[in-house]
């Protein structure tokens, strides 16, 4: 059971998470996020007598970190929380609440950044032909292998769900746009002239990213022969949605990629943003530069790019291991 707060802490909280979402624009995952990480801090602060923020200091900040991890939490997790808590003494100095800010003091664990496994070219090519040539079982909607089995005219909703899938895939990889990103998309954001799509990203911030042929087909398929299948009031705009005519869910679009890449044997098993990875590993490997990438897949900062080179050594290292005579 989560332990109430003093006032003057509980509503520090709720201003908080006010800021993060209007002012700064992250996203509602984000907000929990942090707000969950600035209740656990401020817990720790009232079972020490603190009551309101003005009574954080750098003492009772690495305290709190110390207790995690003396109760094992990850280090992924003991650096998410530091950089919750330096966010939040932050904003509670910019409003006058703590007379300084003792965040920037408050060191932050050293993460073993592990390399992302990345699904083949060949893997890729292999789901995506099998996406598109052999429709299976889906997590959203009835059964697309029922009608076939059967002999009965196939339900175009089921068909609308197939389309809707090649469409998915196709579009995730081609552009390594994240789930969320995919999920917002309207009708309108494809611009079929220049082969682009207008995704909003993380923070509100808009960018243009390039459509390969493939994928620009399958959205165009999906959208000609299989959305008004599915569509109700409630779809409004929205590129993709469920089989209820809403507004396609990120879970939804998780399951989607899990199962088709589960379809095909010896796939590693991956989500949107193993897509996102594939697309971000492909296309250094293919010669693209990371400054490129790193307008496509919207990274802030050039160093969350970097780690897809540090992939695509390891290939290298691993395929001159293999194959030459004196490696």
């Amino acid at each position: 059971m989560t332990e109430p707060l003093p006032d003057a802490l509980r509503s520090a909280v709720d201003v908080f998470g006010r800021h993060l979402a209007a002012e700064r624009g992250v996203s509602e995952h984000t907000v929990r996020a942090y707000l969950g990480d600035v209740r656990a801090l401020l817990q720790h602060a009232a079972r020490a007598g603190v009551s309101s923020p003005g009574g954080l200091d750098i003492a009772l900040l690495r305290g709190w970190l110390a207790d995690q991890h003396s109760a094992g939490l990850a280090r992924a997790t003991l650096a998410r929380r530091a950089a919750s808590a330096r966010t939040f003494t932050a904003f509670a100095h910019a409003r006058g609440w703590i007379a300084t800010d003792p965040g920037p003091l408050l060191g932050t664990p050293r993460m073993h950044r592990k390399l992302p496994d990345v699904v083949r070219e060949d893997q890729m090519a292999a789901v995506l032909a099998a996406t598109a040539g052999r429709p299976a079982p889906g997590p959203d909607g009835p059964d697309r292998a029922g009608a076939a089995d059967t002999g009965q005219e196939p339900d175009p909703r089921d068909q609308a769900v197939y389309l809707r899938d090649i469409a998915i895939m196709e579009l995730l990889y081609a552009t390594g746009i994240r789930v969320s990103e995919l999920c917002g998309l309207d009708v309108g954001d494809l611009d079929h002239d220049r082969r682009t799509v207008r995704v909003l990203g993380k923070g509100g911030k808009e960018r243009t990213v390039p459509v390969g042929l493939p994928a620009e087909r399958a959205v165009l398929r999906w959208c000609r022969d299989g959305r008004a299948a599915l569509v109700t009031p409630a779809s409004r705009h929205a590129l993709f949605v469920g089989a209820r005519g809403r507004r396609l869910d990120p879970r939804t679009a998780r399951r989607v990629v899990h199962a088709r890449m589960a379809a095909v044997p010896g796939v590693p098993d991956a989500g949107p943003h193993g897509l996102r990875h594939a697309a971000a590993t492909h296309l250094l490997e293919g010669g693209a530069d990371l400054r490129s990438v790193q307008e496509i897949l919207g990274h802030a900062s050039l160093a969350s790019t970097q780690i897809y080179t540090h992939v695509s050594v390891e290939r290298l290292q691993s395929a001159f291991r293999q194959a030459h005579p004196r490696a």
